[in-house]
């Protein structure tokens, strides 16, 4: 299969924080960051239309030589075109879902989770080589790569490419990288618009050739090996800007599998829409729970020591912006324990908005769902993988269907930064069969549990807040009249809130586990990197 290629030209002219809005204005980075963190959720294309929309009521009174502009031009031929591929429905409020149409809904389901349709039995799916490739795909997707990991000084760093392909627009492709010290405060962000991207790398590159595990870009290269013990690595060279260089890798051990949700080639697909043969769009997540990184990270010429314990979780979502999800739960939990040896517990979890989910006979609006997936290790070894499915206005006392697994959100608190009731303590529980490593197969009878509550503190001030790393205003950088535009007619007012803190994981190990901790209940330090996001009300 040919190498997916894309080349744009770049501008390498930066401002500072000092700067005045003119000059952020004209900043082509300024311009590009909020379409960066707004690509995250598949959703810059919301722009287009919302111009569109914007500029009608007045295009009569503008003059000719304005209207018939290029770029106004492209922007309203463009927005017409997504409102006849269904643009226009939802940000017109023609949805029959929508809260307070009085219409009934539609009757049946028209959101088909991966937690609802594989058996509890069958819950892991190991990952095949076409798991990891980039598909590049077109629409409107966004897909992932991400590699997290906590170092051996405590602190924790991340690298992410995202491949967002934007309707007809050209896919934008970025390289993201931060790095966080809870000891000294020090913080990294790059984000960089790559060019020249190719997975595979082109002919001529380093490493093996026609693997779309690998890719390339003239800012970066990120080569996929398998060593003759059977461990999988990637290796990430960047050059991200004059101050910063990274070269490290990352080592999926051969004891510890790789896993989506379920086997084959659909396993992990979360389909939307009411035919199934015909999906309006989709989410998947593929993971290695354990990965261990070493190398370097340059930063300003000094040499961060790079070796630590991570993961890396290769995302896609193939859906129109507004309706993949209303709010995501993210936990990753590491750690080396004395007694059950390397451990990690890893949740993913995502609430459906009204627009998609099931809906009782008569009722004017869907339920929407919430869907959770996540893993154990123990003594390095993958030991469990979750799955439930739970109505996401259901009482908290209520068990998730199948599993009780979930991410609780405790004492939330009015944030006056983002306006969300944001948590001061999240609660994170598993329950899983104990999987059977030689069959790949659960057995229901007897499951794996483990619990994690991180108190976080207060969301607002920031200052109150335990180990925040970030609260991103994924908007921000917009236009003060375009943001309000998207907050009142797409009613997105995207928030990404991550925190890092030490945590205590107790896993429960049933009498059929064959290692070390077998029928016993053991709490293990570690260390927690977590993300709840708010994305609609």
């Amino acid at each position: 299969m040919a190498a997916a290629s894309y080349k744009r030209g770049s501008n390498r002219n930066t401002c500072t924080a000092s700067a005045s809005p003119l000059q952020r204005a004209s900043c082509y980075r300024c311009q590009r960051s909020w379409l960066f963190l707004w690509t995250r959720f598949c959703a810059p294309s919301t722009i287009f239309p919302l111009v569109q929309l914007a500029i009608e009521p007045f295009e009569s009174r503008l003059p000719s030589s304005f209207t018939a502009s290029p770029p106004l031009d492209s922007l309203r031929r463009i927005g017409s075109i997504h409102t006849m591929s269904g643009w226009g429905s939802w940000l017109k409020g023609d949805s029959a879902a929508a809260a307070g149409s009085g219409a009934p809904a539609a009757s049946g389901s028209n959101f088909h989770a991966i937690t609802d349709t594989v058996s509890q039995n069958a819950l892991f799916g190991p990952l095949q080589a076409s798991d990891l490739e980039w598909t590049c795909a077109g629409g409107f997707t966004t897909e992932t790569q991400t590699w997290y990991s906590f170092l051996e000084d405590g602190s924790f760093a991340t690298s992410q490419i995202i491949h967002s392909a934007v309707g007809l627009w050209y896919p934008q492709v970025q390289m993201t990288f931060k790095y966080f010290n809870p000891k000294t405060g020090k913080k990294i962000w790059k984000s960089v618009n790559v060019t020249k991207f190719a997975a595979p790398p082109s002919a001529g590159a380093a490493g093996p050739q026609g693997d779309k595990r690998s890719s390339k870009a003239a800012e970066f290269t990120v080569l996929f090996t398998t060593t003759e013990a059977g461990e999988d690595k990637y290796t990430i060279t960047a050059n991200l800007d004059a101050d910063l260089q990274l070269s490290w890798s990352f080592v999926r051990p051969a004891a510890t599998q790789g896993w989506k949700l379920g086997a084959g080639p659909k396993g992990g697909f979360s389909y939307f829409g009411s035919n199934l043969g015909s999906p309006e769009g989709y989410v998947i997540h593929r993971f290695w729970p354990v990965a261990e990184s070493e190398g370097h990270i340059i930063s300003q010429g000094t040499a961060i020591d790079a070796k630590g314990k991570g993961m890396f979780v290769h995302a896609i979502q193939g859906m129109r912006p507004n309706l993949v999800a209303a709010k995501w739960n993210f936990a990753n939990f590491q750690a080396q324990d004395d007694k059950l040896g390397r451990v990690s517990g890893i949740m993913m979890e995502f609430t459906t908005t009204p627009d998609y989910g099931s809906v009782a006979e008569g009722a004017n609006a869907r339920e929407s769902l919430t869907v959770n997936i996540g893993s154990l290790v123990a003594d390095g070894k993958l030991v469990a993988v979750s799955a439930a499915t739970r109505s996401a206005g259901s009482p908290a006392s209520e068990a998730s269907r199948k599993s009780n697994s979930f991410a609780r959100h405790l004492d939330p608190m009015l944030d006056q930064d983002t306006g969300y009731q944001a948590p001061q303590a999240i609660e994170f529980h598993w329950q899983a069969p104990l999987l059977d490593s030689a069959s790949g197969k659960g057995d229901v009878d007897h499951k794996v549990e483990a619990q994690l509550k991180v108190d976080l503190g207060k969301p607002y001030p920031s200052s109150e807040t335990h180990g925040l790393v970030d609260k991103v205003d994924v908007l921000a950088e917009i236009p003060y009249m375009v943001r309000k535009l998207v907050n009142y007619v797409a009613g997105t007012k995207p928030y990404i809130y991550q925190t890092l803190n030490p945590a205590t994981l107790t896993l429960t190990l049933p009498e059929q586990y064959a290692g070390a901790g077998k029928g016993e209940s053991t709490s293990i330090k570690g260390t927690l990197f977590e993300e709840h996001t708010f994305i609609s009300g």
